[in-house]
C-alpha cells in the first residue's frame, strides 16, 4: 500500500500578494495622467482596467486606489463635459481649468499614497 503524499501544514493564513496590484494602479495612475496628452483614452483603458481586476484587490489596500481612480475618472468625465458644453458661455474655459487642477491633484495624491503604501 502506498503512503500518501506528506504536505506540510501551514499554520499562517495566507496573504495574497500585493505587489502585482501595487503595479497595476501605478499603471492606472499612469494612464490616467497620460489622457491629457493623449485624448483621454488612456483614462478610459485605465478605468477599464480598474473595473476588470477590482474583485482581485478587495480586502486589500489597494482597493481603496482603484475606488479613487475610478471616482476621479468619472467625476472628471462629468465635468470635462460641462465645461465644453459651456465653452461658448466663457465660464466652461474656467471649468476646464478647474477640473485640469482637480484631477492633477487626485492622481498626484493617490500616487503618492500609493508609493507610501498607504490608503487614500
Amino acid at each position: 500500500m502506498a503512503e500518501p503524499e506528506y504536505i506540510p501544514r501551514n499554520d499562517e493564513p495566507q496573504q495574497p500578494s500585493t505587489d502585482s496590484a501595487r503595479n497595476l494602479a501605478v499603471v492606472v495612475y499612469l494612464l490616467q495622467a497620460l489622457s491629457f496628452f493623449l485624448g483621454g483614452i488612456t483614462g478610459l483603458v485605465g478605468v477599464i482596467v480598474n473595473y476588470v481586476k477590482m474583485d482581485d484587490v478587495r480586502g486589500t489596500w489597494i482597493e481603496s486606489h482603484f475606488r479613487w481612480q475610478i471616482r476621479t475618472f468619472w467625476i472628471g468625465l462629468l465635468w470635462t463635459v460641462i465645461g465644453i458644453v459651456t465653452t461658448p458661455l466663457i465660464i466652461g474655459w474656467f471649468i476646464l481649468l478647474g477640473t485640469s487642477i482637480w484631477v492633477i491633484y487626485k492622481i498626484v495624491k493617490g500616487a503618492l499614497a500609493l508609493n507610501d503604501r498607504r490608503t487614500v
